[in-house]
């Protein structure tokens, strides 16, 4: 079947995306971070990143004090900004994984497991800069592709792919076509990378922060299907913002899915709680499944 034309809507927010990466890239790499940093700040309040942050806040973390509230407003759309231009500056970001720290318990296991072609799959979160991990695993010889959910704005998402697929690695989008590939990768020992931390309304209702949180189960389930080796991994902005730490923690044991996925929300909550401003808070983490809202309105 074929696609349907690309939208005025879409054209639009291209158009405007191309123009901030047009005059961004025209800085050097780290005043062209920091810039970008600050626009979205700058951006955050129009847009309801800020009402979005505090939503969340005080739904996890009620007693949080207002002045670190405040200053999370701000963290957190500084974040998104710098993360949005790192990943089209692929270069500069190169330099960065290359130069940043790589270590942590579970390094040993991942060299173990690619050694005896046994596949990987790596699981982080919208904390820091999670493609500065896949990016230095690349660099270090691995085999890595990453299941992704595809952008609305399709002009923007081929502009995406493209970039995340220049420095070596594969982009399994969700769906059939995309599960395909992604067994196949995993089949031939490959290292499959999951962000594992956004609402899935056909997940397994487990916690995150204390609270209930749908998430997929489908890093667990892939581990224990092809015998993977699943390894919590997060792409952490030292105190620069510019420079990283990418930490590789202990895989996580087989055994039942839903521990083992309860297992890395307790990891990543960790991260998060340690490095507060760094995590993505304007997800909609925390949202009620479609089908409970349903029930709650049929009584």
């Amino acid at each position: 079947m074929a696609e349907a034309p690309v939208t005025m809507r879409e054209r639009l927010e291209y158009t405007g995306i191309t123009v901030a990466l047009g005059l961004l890239r025209r800085l050097p790499y780290r005043a062209r971070v920091r810039l970008a940093g600050r626009a979205m700040v700058a951006l955050s309040g129009p847009l309801g990143l800020r009402a979005r942050v505090r939503e969340n806040l005080a739904h996890v973390l009620p007693d949080l004090p207002a002045a670190e509230v405040e200053a999370l407003e701000r963290a957190v759309p500084d974040t998104i900004g710098r993360l949005f231009i790192e990943e089209f500056s692929p270069d500069g970001l190169d330099t960065m994984a290359r130069a940043a720290w790589f270590g942590g318990p579970g390094v040993a296991a991942l060299e173990e497991a690619r050694a005896a072609g046994r596949p990987i799959i790596i699981a982080s979160g919208h904390i820091g800069n999670y493609d500065a991990y896949r990016r230095a695993l690349l660099q270090r010889g691995f085999n890595v592709g990453s299941l992704y959910r595809p952008f609305n704005n399709r002009p923007f998402d081929r502009r995406y792919r493209a970039v995340m697929e220049d420095g070596g690695g594969v982009l399994f989008a969700r769906g059939r076509a995309g599960m395909a590939g992604m067994v196949r990768h995993l089949r031939a020992g490959g290292v499959l990378g999951v962000l594992h931390d956004q609402h899935m309304d056909r997940g397994a209702d487990l916690r995150f922060f204390g609270k209930p949180a749908m998430t997929a189960t489908s890093a667990a389930d892939l581990a224990l299907k092809y015998d993977a080796l699943l390894v919590p991994v997060y792409g952490i902005r030292r105190l620069d913002g510019l420079h990283f730490d990418l930490v590789t923690e202990a895989p996580i044991p087989h055994g039942d899915p839903l521990a083992m996925t309860q297992a890395l929300n307790d990891s990543l909550e960790a991260q998060v709680r340690a490095h507060m401003g760094q995590w993505i808070w304007t997800h909609r983490r925390w949202k009620v499944p479609r089908r409970r809202q349903a029930q709650a309105g049929a009584i």
